[in-house]
């Protein structure tokens, strides 16, 4: 597949590592400085992707690993063809809330499915298209019973310290192997880590 020539941005992590509220802030410094930018996510995007979301997430169901990966990787193949390719395609820049990295952590390390399995099905979802930029904000794992305390937990969220743990280990894995990925502190002040990441943005455009 030939290189769309949008920007593609995507921001990884574990589970309340930040990732939105680093979303939110890059979408509105680039929208601020005049440029055309699609804010999206994963699983999720489109009206059928968000659909898949909703049974992935939801803490009543219990889903076969592989029954989860496959779900996942419909999300994101409708998600891509009709959101994410059509957007970098037409020159904007795309910010996504996780992406492939994701389900190489969650899925292939943590569910143990594997990262040969994983990539293939990643490269068919998504033709074959990869970030541009993915940055991972990285925390340890204690830090997930320290934040956001109040709110009420996914399906994936609900998993045991072991699980996460298994989760942490897979993105640092992935994000090494990715020279388009930038591993930051999650820790670091909201401000400072927005810094940064528009910094590296910034690089790109």
């Amino acid at each position: 597949m030939k290189r769309p020539p949008g920007l593609f941005v995507v921001l990884e992590g574990p589970d309340k590592s930040g990732k939105s509220t680093q979303a939110r802030l890059i979408v509105e410094s680039l929208r601020a400085r005049g440029h055309d930018v699609v804010h999206t996510r994963e699983p999720g995007g489109t009206s059928v992707a968000e659909g898949v979301r909703r049974v992935l997430l939801d803490p009543a169901l219990t889903i076969d690993p592989l029954a989860e990966l496959f779900l996942y990787e419909a999300s994101r193949a409708q998600h891509t063809s009709e959101k994410i390719l059509p957007a970098l395609k037409a020159g904007k820049i795309v910010v996504s809330e996780r992406f492939t990295m994701s389900t190489d952590a969650y899925q292939g390390a943590a569910r143990g499915l594997g990262l040969k399995t994983t990539g293939i099905l990643n490269r068919i979802a998504t033709s074959g298209l990869k970030p541009d930029l993915t940055v991972l904000l990285d925390i340890p794992v204690a830090e997930f019973d320290t934040r956001d305390q109040g709110r009420e937990l996914d399906r994936l969220e609900r998993e045991n310290a072991a699980f996460r743990l298994k989760v942490r280990k897979g993105y640092l894995k992935a994000a090494k192997a990715d020279p388009r990925a930038v591993v930051l502190n999650g820790r670091l002040p909201a401000e400072v880590l927005h810094a940064k990441i528009l910094a590296l943005v910034g690089k790109r455009l």
